[in-house]
């Protein structure tokens, strides 16, 4: 069983910074890349960043030069550093992963996401 589970969410005013984590655990062969969603109430689920195995990431437009994504191997954690946080980046922040287990092909995994607010 594999569980991605988040970390460093919170309420924060407009201007601040976070560090979101989002740490997989379990019977772990590979993990290839790693993502962060977040999702606005009333809003679909929108990808902010992603980060592949080797270290190469990608922006949502609207985070470009405020977010970034980084990786511990070792751990087999990802991070989302935020900074000069908007009211508009409030939502529930998902991490997903691509990890294969021993003995399995790679499968997409979700973390059960954790609330960021930002206050004007």
């Amino acid at each position: 069983q594999v569980q991605l589970v988040e970390s460093g969410g919170g309420l924060v005013q407009a201007g601040g910074s976070l560090r979101l984590s989002c740490a997989a655990s379990g019977s772990i062969f590979s993990i290839n890349a790693m993502r962060w969603y977040r999702q606005a109430p009333g809003k679909q689920r929108e990808l902010v960043a992603i980060i592949t195995s080797g270290g190469s990431t990608n922006y949502a437009d609207s985070v470009k030069g405020r977010f970034t994504i980084s990786r511990d191997n070792s751990r087999n954690t990802v991070y989302l550093q935020m900074n000069s946080l908007k009211p508009e980046d409030t939502a529930v922040y998902y991490c997903n992963a691509d990890i294969a287990r021993y003995g399995d092909t790679l499968r997409g995994y979700w973390g059960q996401g954790t609330q960021v607010t930002v206050s004007s």
